[in-house]
């Protein structure tokens, strides 16, 4: 399993702390950018090299992205298909996002996730595992349609 991972500048922070806490954890991460401060970088941008990256291998990839609010990233990653991106406040909303939604990208909110929570936030994502009845992979199909 590889997690990539990009932010916007507003984000930048975050992803770095969240990556330092994977490495540590010995989870296979890669960072996508930005790679230093750009205030006119682009969520959009990373949005879309992480969730190119996921796609190459969905069975064995995942994603985090993290923008200011976690919504433009989010909007950008599903613009893929067979993304299926949502952004998380809490760790049981990240266990739902993969239970439920078998999403493979979660969105992070940089301005209101604090560092703490943040990381919860992605134990929840990588330790839940997808709800496998046949409503749950109806909905999935039709996401990806």
């Amino acid at each position: 399993m590889t997690i990539f991972i990009g932010a916007d500048h507003r984000g930048l922070a975050l992803k770095n702390a969240i990556l330092e806490y994977l490495h540590e954890k010995n989870i296979r991460i890669e960072d996508l950018g930005p790679y230093e401060l750009d205030p006119l970088d682009d969520a959009i941008d990373y949005a879309q090299k992480v969730a190119q990256a996921v796609l190459q291998n969905p069975e064995n990839h995942l994603g985090i992205v993290i923008c200011g609010s976690g919504c433009a990233v989010a909007m950008a990653a599903n613009r893929y298909k067979g993304i299926r991106a949502g952004l998380a406040m809490n760790p049981p909303q990240s266990a739902h996002l993969i239970e439920n939604d078998h999403a493979n990208v979660l969105a992070l909110a940089a301005d209101y996730t604090p560092l703490d929570e943040a990381q919860k936030i992605v134990d929840s994502f990588l330790a839940a595992k997808p709800k496998m009845e046949e409503k749950y992979l109806r909905r999935v199909k039709k996401l990806d349609q």
